[in-house]
């Protein structure tokens, strides 16, 4: 057949050309990839060419690529790499590769989509899931090989890590972690560290706390290991009272006359004019009693109000109050968790006769920036918090203030509007992760009071705190800290004549 038209040959031969741009235009791939890792394997791809992968890093790190090609496409090689897996792939027109477990992600709306409600509703249901659900459905079935095999002869081993709030990276305290056959647990430590000793073998590692959704882990635990988890805070609907007693409670603590408060239970309590006083959230524990009305001092079980230790991020605080007594010195959104030891107080707090409190403060988001605060009828507070390198440092900055000095002078009485009352206190903290096994924290405080009755004595006073901890992670079974603190008060007073 022999083209003579003109027109007929150049619309032959662009269409010709138009299928040899189009067949050129997929990148195609050569190569050996054998027994490497996932993600090795896709940062090889990516830079080959301008493909980009989506997926979760914790859901492949099993998934090993053994395969040899020779000039395939990107969708021939995922089908034989993916073939005998749960996960699926789907490629968009820009070159993005999004990896899913079970159902392939829906890039595109079917054709029959705006016709039929029956295929509307059940494209939208496939396209709605849970990310966190998802993830922790897929860990919950995967099996964890910790250690190595036949590392030592011992029949037992060691697992130890840290758990985390996943959407702030904040450490979580007092998060059980247990195995049920036979009965072996372990608590986090205010650092959320963990470490808990099994038998070797296959285990099922059950992970719990009071406002935080249960997970689990099935691990083969063959020698010591590292298992760092994150947890997501739940939301507990009130259905109906159930009292019963739980298993994990033989693995909490051996600790006697230990009461805790963590912010949620303190705001549970009437404020007075709308501030969160934990001093007042004390007074409503057996064996707590206030030494009367507008003082700070409290007596635990008869003792003296001299005979208690209050302690904030490990730093002596002599003067834990505002106005004498009448408001709290800790900023409520800078609180974290708050421990009375009424009895048997533990050896590192030293002697003291009555009753040990120790309040520690947040971190510090290590996710994204935020910001909090309030305002009440005699003070307004604000706080900002937010990572400095995102999940290895972070920072918190509290302040708060009061204004009575300004509602003073609108008062109708001559005494009043001669009267001062003012404080503020500011708080700061910091915080790195140099690696898995060493952390440092910084913690600072700052108060000042003043309070004059008429023409009568001023008085003022100040607390200066600061704390450094570092933390080091030696094996498994021993992690030390070393803490250093200062401490400081200072009050004056001036008469007028």
């Amino acid at each position: 057949m022999r083209l003579t038209h003109p027109l007929l040959f150049f619309i032959v031969v662009l269409v010709l050309s138009y299928t040899h741009v189009t067949a050129q235009t997929e990148k195609r791939f050569s190569g050996d990839y054998s027994n490497i890792k996932f993600t090795r394997f896709v940062s090889d791809i990516e830079k080959q060419s301008d493909y980009r992968f989506y997926f979760n890093p914790v859901w492949v790190d099993s998934l090993i690529v053994n395969i040899r090609v020779s000039n395939k496409t990107i969708a021939q090689i995922l089908d034989v790499v993916l073939g005998d897996t749960q996960f699926k792939y789907a490629i968009t027109e820009t070159n993005k590769i999004f990896i899913t477990q079970g159902e392939p992600l829906i890039t595109a709306l079917p054709v029959d989509f705006f016709d039929s409600s029956l295929a509307r509703d059940s494209t939208r249901k496939k396209m709605e899931y849970s990310r966190y659900e998802e993830t922790e459905k897929a860990l919950a079935e995967k099996i964890i090989v910790l250690g190595t095999k036949g590392a030592n002869s011992k029949p037992t081993a060691t697992i130890a890590g840290y758990i985390k709030n996943i959407n702030t990276g904040e450490p979580l305290i007092g998060v059980t972690v247990m195995i049920e056959k036979p009965v072996i647990g372990a608590v986090t430590d205010p650092f959320g560290f963990y470490s808990i000793t099994l038998p070797k073998g296959q285990h099922q590692l059950k992970i719990r706390s009071i406002g935080l959704k249960s997970i689990s882990r099935n691990i083969i635990l063959n020698s010591d290991g590292k298992l760092n988890i994150e947890m997501e805070e739940d939301v507990m609907p009130l259905k109906e009272v159930v009292v019963e007693s739980e298993r994990e409670v033989r693995v909490m603590s051996m600790q006697m006359g230990t009461e805790k408060l963590d912010l949620k239970t303190m705001k549970q309590i009437p404020l007075a004019l709308g501030e969160v006083d934990i001093l007042k959230a004390m007074l409503t524990l057996p064996g707590v009693q206030s030494v009367g009305e507008g003082t700070v001092g409290f007596n635990v079980r008869g003792g003296a109000t001299d005979q208690n230790l209050i302690l904030f991020n490990e730093a002596i605080i002599y003067n834990p109050s505002h106005l004498f007594g009448f408001f709290s010195a800790f900023n409520p959104d800078v609180l974290k968790n708050v421990e009375l030891y009424k009895s048997g107080i533990p050896a590192e707090f030293g002697g003291r006769l009555s009753s040990v409190m120790d309040i520690s403060s947040r971190e510090g988001n290590k996710k994204k920036f935020s910001a909090s605060g309030g305002i009440s009828p005699i003070t307004g507070r604000l706080a900002l918090e937010g990572p400095i390198i995102k999940d290895k440092s972070s920072f918190l900055i509290g302040g708060r203030s009061t204004y009575s000095d300004w509602l003073l002078t609108k008062i109708p009485n001559s005494g009043l509007q001669n009267s001062e009352a003012a404080f503020y206190d500011i708080n700061l903290n910091a915080n790195h992760e140099f690696s898995a096994k060493d952390q440092i924290y910084l913690s600072g405080y700052f108060s000042k009071d003043r309070f004059k009755l008429q023409n009568d004595t001023l008085f003022g006073y100040s607390n200066l705190l600061g704390a450094l901890k570092l933390r080091h992670v030696f094996f498994n079974k021993f992690f030390g800290e070393l803490i250093t603190n200062y401490s400081a008060y200072e009050y004056d007073i001036k008469a007028e004549n």
